[in-house]
């Protein structure tokens, strides 16, 4: 297949607003190197660590939400510690977690076969070589990503999917919904356990509302009550205002398992509803990363507490199965041309929409 020399792509150009994203017709398409694709990306969704790392929220310096975004930016260009692994960032770097598109070459080491599959890829990676035990190779923030035309990825981290879904939609699942099913996964969640969701609307609270209601959680989610009715319809069993104390709506000492995006100024609630025994697990905080414990509440209730970022390797690879068979479905409330991610970015900060907003490389 004969293919451009240059692509169009968006560079993130250092740490700042979304002038810091800057739109060109002229960059090179990448080249597989050994073990890997390229891929001709269909679509690309956007995520809260887009915005996290393009505004520094990963550096330890900031301790505020990420909603008050014109406070979060890091000054300067010399933050050592703004990445997912609390390392410097290069810039400029093409972001993008979520991509899904055409392999349309392949490098040394791949076979042939897999030209034309259609694919989605893992965001968290762990398959590149020089790894370090238990870490990980971020799509769009170690290395570049889904905001460009074409994209070279480790061929086993590209899954060939079979499904009638859009290349928009498919682009909805990789980052929200292996991010949901790994803290699913790590805190055990079973058929009939009550989960308490927070962020219910957002990309991982809508994934996570879904998953668990497969697993046959009964699901109690926590969300602004305009979007109370339509997350009602994704398999919710309880609906909780969160402009409301969360005393008033849910008993304490009553749910298995609370799984939270969102932390800040409600994290002592969150623990005071888990029953005796009961699990915490996140992978998020955009109401602030700061919160207070009360470590009596801890060990007095047995209660154990889980981070998760890492990916269990059998995680991904269910999410395709779940695709394949409709057992989840996309979320996409709209979709943009590449050139218009800046827009789309501040669209996506007014959090006024349910599930996710897609980039379209090849719309102009």
């Amino acid at each position: 297949m004969n293919l451009p020399s240059v692509m169009s792509a968006v560079l993130l150009t250092g740490f700042g607003g979304p002038e810091k994203l800057v739109f060109k017709k002229d960059i090179p398409v990448p080249s597989p190197g050994f073990e890997e694709v390229l891929i001709k990306v269909g679509a690309a969704a956007i995520n809260n660590t887009d915005i996290n790392t393009r505004l520094g929220w990963y550096s330890k310096k900031v301790s505020t939400a990420t909603e008050n975004s014109n406070e979060l930016i890091v000054s300067g260009e010399d933050v050592k510690d703004a990445a997912w692994d609390g390392q410097s960032l290069k810039f400029p770097r093409i972001q993008g977690a979520d991509v899904c598109g055409t392999i349309v070459r392949v490098g040394d080491g791949v076979s042939k076969d897999r030209l034309g599959s259609r694919v989605i890829v893992v965001p968290m990676q762990r398959t590149h070589p020089y790894l370090k035990p238990d870490s990980a190779w971020t799509l769009g923030a170690d290395g570049d990503g889904g905001f460009a035309q074409y994209v070279a990825v480790r061929s086993e981290e590209a899954h060939s999917i079979k499904s009638s879904y859009s290349d928009a939609e498919l682009a909805s699942f990789p980052c929200a919904y292996s991010t949901a099913e790994n803290l699913l996964h790590h805190a055990a969640v079973t058929k009939g356990e009550s989960v308490l969701i927070t962020g219910a609307s957002g990309g991982v609270g809508s994934a996570l509302l879904q998953l668990a209601a497969r697993r046959g959680a009964k699901v109690i989610a926590v969300a602004s009550k305009p979007k109370l009715l339509e997350i009602g319809t994704l398999g919710a069993y309880i609906l909780v205002s969160r402009n409301d104390p969360l005393h008033d709506q849910v008993e304490k000492n009553s749910v298995d398992v609370v799984i939270d995006v969102v932390a800040g100024g409600s994290f002592g609630e969150l623990l005071d509803v888990l029953r005796p025994g009961g699990r915490y697990a996140t992978a998020g905080a955009i109401a602030g990363p700061i919160v207070e414990l009360d470590v009596r509440t801890l060990y007095l209730k047995d209660l154990t507490l889980l981070g998760r970022t890492l990916q269990s390797p059998e995680v991904f690879p269910n999410l395709v199965g779940y695709i394949e068979r409709n057992e989840v479905k996309p979320l996409v409330a709209a979709t943009y041309p590449l050139c218009h991610l800046q827009k789309a970015q501040e669209v996506f900060m007014e959090k006024s929409f349910i599930g996710k907003l897609v980039v379209l490389p090849w719309e102009e």
